[in-house]
């Protein structure tokens, strides 16, 4: 017998060695306001068909729960692929990326807006296997075996995979008569599935998901036209350096291409700054403010320095003003509803002072600029000042900077708008994509621990606060922006990988936090380490979060 503490009960009961989770469930019966799909297990995600073989602490989670959600995806999008393979068998379904609050997929070889009938049809074979209740079924197997199934199956990617995996045995799963590898753990079967929707989206489909917090209901649609040819564009890159997934990356590495794809990467990016500040030279008669906003960790600081640099070779004279010197005193910051402070709110920026400053400057004056100190929370001058001409555009960055709030006394036509984030296009393979805010959040961790003194815990526990922040204060502006920059660098998941790595491995399983830690890991697992790091240029967006940047921040 095994001592199992179940949180949210408080109770501690014993079960028989070998017990299911989905039989302890039964017994502790948390109160949960959704069915539960998987559990935390001394701080660790496992599913409901979990064994326990030695005592436990033990957190039954649902779909509000982030790798709840993320189960809930998993499964969803593996019953997507059944659906499309039982109406068309040789059928090669793909997700794309996360837009328009839902997933975009493609079936190749088909234009679903040429054909909507096949997506209603696809919807409703979905409803059948959902209503069937098949369960999810996990296979522990050799790798070797993995390989010949996946060769077979005609997914070479996956085979790639595991073909670079030094792990003897792995992980697959079946619903039904098909098989299929994923990045994480799914629910227990089908029936669990009961919300979404699929509709036509572009040339594709879009799968559309529950809301985590109100699960009842879908994630309402969002146009973001601006969102998809950005993330089009970036596809186009990895397609044409072949380099599309994580193995095919890997094996660039391996064959020595790394400092190559480095090169490539970097030359996009100053090439798409370079046609940035062409269309800002085009309109110099009017353009006097560019506002750059992003969520956390997207890299605005240094864009908005190499973009300064081109204007200059344009023949403007930038000067760069930063929204982080307006942040009020410490004591007006609004509270969130957790009774801490929001720094995520608009309203802790000092608007009024900012639209004095920018229209003082566009009217010839002088002015003193704030600056704002962390640790103290309070604001300061030292005496820096700006002065702006006819040939002068001034260049604002900060996470609230396409909120109309923050400029609406400032002449709109004197403004341009740009809106910045790291989005990974790169997937572990075409059914397992990368989430663009872990690529944020690894940034976000190296940055934190080397220049702010916070540890890996610190920043994965006040993550869940900056992305709703971003939710509340960026996202909703992001279709508003002139132009979209994806700072995303194909290869620099490869570089970030030894930084992050020993960072998180020192988040202890006690803490809440060690299960999100474990994810991440397990992800930075499936890249090769790229050694080039030389490579990476100075003026490298990378490099405001690895060091060694010729920029001053």
């Amino acid at each position: 017998m095994l001592k199992i503490e179940c949180v949210f009960t408080n109770q501690i009961k014993e079960f028989p060695f070998g017990t299911r989770l989905s039989e302890i469930i039964k017994v502790t019966k948390p109160e949960l306001k959704y069915p539960a799909l998987g559990a935390l297990v001394d701080n660790e995600v496992q599913e409901l068909s979990f064994r326990i073989i030695k005592p436990h602490k033990v957190e039954f989670i649902d779909i509000t729960h982030q790798d709840g959600m993320r189960m809930y995806f998993r499964s969803l999008y593996f019953v997507l692929m059944k659906a499309v393979k039982d109406l068309i068998p040789d059928a090669d379904l793909m997700i794309e990326h996360r837009v328009s609050r839902g997933y975009f997929c493609e079936i190749k070889g088909f234009n679903l807006t040429e054909n909507k009938e096949l997506i209603r049809n696809i919807k409703k074979q979905m409803l059948k296997i959902i209503k069937a209740d098949y369960p999810f079924i996990r296979k522990d197997i050799l790798n070797s075996e993995a390989i010949k199934i996946f060769e077979t199956n005609n997914h070479p990617e996956k085979a790639n995979l595991f073909k670079q995996s030094p792990a003897l045995y792995t992980s697959i799963y079946q619903l039904d008569n098909m098989l299929d590898y994923f990045y994480g753990y799914l629910v227990p079967s089908t029936g669990y599935l009961t919300k979404f929707d699929l509709i036509p989206l572009y040339d594709g489909m879009l799968l559309r998901i529950p809301q985590k917090q109100n699960p009842e209901q879908l994630e309402p649609f969002v146009k973001q036209d601006k969102m998809f040819d950005v993330l089009g564009e970036h596809k186009h890159w990895v397609k044409a350096m072949n380099t599309a997934n994580v193995g095919r990356l890997n094996d660039r590495i391996n064959e020595g291409y790394g400092g190559e794809l480095i090169k490539i990467s970097e030359a996009l990016h100053e090439k798409k700054i370079a046609e940035i500040a062409e269309k800002i030279k085009e309109r110099k008669k009017d353009i006097k403010l560019i506002l750059i906003a992003g969520p956390s960790s997207s890299g605005k600081t240094t864009f908005s320095k190499r973009l300064a640099v081109q204007l200059i070779v344009t023949g403007l004279k930038p000067v760069q003003i930063s929204l982080d010197n307006y942040f009020v005193n410490r004591e007006n910051t609004p509270l969130d509803e957790n009774g801490e402070y929001d720094f995520e709110s608009i309203d802790a920026i000092d608007s009024k002072t900012f639209t004095e400053n920018i229209n003082d400057l566009q009217a010839g004056k002088t002015i003193e600029i704030p600056k704002f100190d962390f640790e103290t929370g309070r604001r300061f001058y030292d005496g820096t000042k700006l002065s702006a001409n006819d040939e002068t555009v001034i260049i604002a960055e900060g996470i609230h900077a396409l909120n109309p709030k923050l400029t609406e006394h400032i002449a709109p036509e004197t403004k341009y708008r740009i809106y910045i984030s790291a989005l990974t296009q790169i997937g572990i393979d075409g059914h397992n994509r990368i989430p663009t805010t872990d690529n944020r959040l690894l940034r976000r961790i190296i940055r934190d621990h080397k220049y702010r003194g916070y540890s890996a815990f610190e920043t994965l526990k006040r993550w869940p606060s900056v992305r709703r922040g971003e939710e509340r204060n960026i996202f909703p502006y992001q279709e508003q922006a002139d132009i979209m920059f994806n700072s995303a660098l194909l290869y620099e998941l490869a570089v970030i990988k030894k930084y992050a790595e020993p960072l998180l491995k020192n988040i202890c399983q006690t803490e809440y936090e060690y299960a999100e830690a474990r994810r991440l890991l397990k992800f930075l697992s499936y890249f090769k380490d790229l050694n080039e790091e030389d490579e990476i240029p100075p003026t490298s967006i990378l490099r405001e979060f690895l060091g060694n940047s010729s920029f001053h921040y």
